[in-house]
């Protein structure tokens, strides 16, 4: 018994170990694609500078470039041959020292390969136009969506869970029938759209004031007592979550309900039931086990997208300054740094959430076998 529990940890352990070695170039590639298509990007920050040199006068000039920052911040903007669009009349000088500024005076493969050296190390530099550290603008922003992102998720999962279950086991009841149509509206309805709909009816806009419209905290919000202080925070974040959860909760009561039915289904459940066990003892004891093993599947993506990319309209609407606003906003003033920073975070947690979740597996059910999931 000794040598198979040490054969398994030893499976175990080499299986994250080659794992953990593959993070490295995943990332590298997921970096180098998303590079290429921006290298093959118009209107990048110098192209920006000129036309506004060219629209305000050379005087601007001082205004700016100040974003400075590291060589590999100039990640895959456009640069090197200082033909820009809006460029003709304006002094070849001024256009080199924009490209200087900016961290675009080196060749595109020598940019890519100083930005990498540089996210390994988790040195980002710092963004174009706020001259701050990119870092300090993600841990900034990062409790942000981190309060929305943790608060939807866990409502999710504490209530998808029990009701998919519930309508696994009444299939067919009235109960699964009515609960299905509500559940399937609420997947209809976008979440920026019924985010729209509940700032109409309860932050002031047509019907009830009950709930701010922006913000995450009060003003006054220092002052107040621990316990005030708390029903501060989820008084702000109660539409917002609200929102971020309908069609989450949609998608993971009908994955639960349906594993468990296909579980349920299975001869080892008739067989069980047949030896007298209890119903309870029958669901939990057996068919549970298989049965969540999908679901934590979808964990990791799940996580990710309640986190990030799932509220960036959500933080829009409702004037939330999160990662996922901070990577929109990025995105549209082509501040590449922090395009991708952010990039970088969310495909390392991507990664280690995945790599997290294939070992709950193992916990969940110790007979999957490492070295096939491998193969």
């Amino acid at each position: 018994m000794g040598k198979v529990i040490e054969s398994t940890q030893l499976i175990i352990s080499s299986y994250i170990f080659r794992r953990l070695i593959l993070i490295f170039p995943t990332l590298i590639g997921i970096l180098l694609v998303n590079f290429i298509i921006i290298q093959a990007s118009p209107g990048g920050p110098v192209d920006q500078a000129v036309a506004r040199i060219m629209g305000e006068g050379v005087a601007a000039t001082a205004q700016i470039g100040g974003g400075g920052g590291s060589p590999s911040a100039g990640a895959g903007a456009p640069g090197g041959d200082s033909s820009y669009e809006f460029a003709r009349g304006l002094d070849p000088e001024l256009i080199a020292e924009l490209e200087r500024q900016f961290g675009f005076d080196k060749p595109a493969h020598i940019r890519f390969f100083m930005m990498m050296r540089d996210y390994f190390s988790f040195e980002f530099g710092n963004s174009y136009y706020q001259d701050v550290p990119v870092i300090d603008l993600i841990l900034e922003r990062l409790p942000v969506s981190l309060s929305l992102g943790i608060a939807s998720l866990l409502i999710v999962y504490s209530v998808s869970l029990p009701l998919g279950i519930r309508k696994a086991v009444t299939d067919g009841t009235p109960f699964d029938v009515w609960s299905s149509v509500v559940i399937l509206v609420g997947y209809a309805v976008p979440a920026f759209v019924l985010a729209m709909l509940l700032i109409i009816v309860f932050c002031g806009g047509e019907f009830f004031n009950w709930f701010p419209l922006r913000g995450l905290i009060s003003d006054n919000y220092e002052e107040l007592s621990m316990f005030d202080k708390i029903k501060d925070r989820i008084w702000h974040i109660a539409m917002p979550v609200t929102a971020m959860v309908a069609g989450s909760f949609a998608t993971l009561t009908m994955l639960t309900k349906n594993s468990f039915l296909e579980e349920i289904n299975k001869q080892y459940v008739l067989t069980a039931r047949a030896k007298g066990l209890a119903p309870k003892r029958v669901l939990y004891g057996h068919v549970f086990r298989n049965a969540m093993l999908i679901v934590i599947a979808g964990f990791p993506a799940a996580l990710l997208g309640m986190l990030f990319t799932g509220g960036v309209l959500i933080e829009v609407i409702f004037s939330l300054r999160g990662i996922g606003l901070l990577g929109f906003e990025a995105i549209l003033t082509r501040d590449y740094p922090i395009v991708f920073a952010t990039l970088f975070v969310f495909t390392l947690l991507g990664l280690v959430t995945q790599l997290i979740a294939d070992i709950t597996y193992m916990l969940v059910d110790p007979r999957i076998d490492f070295e096939m999931r491998e193969g």
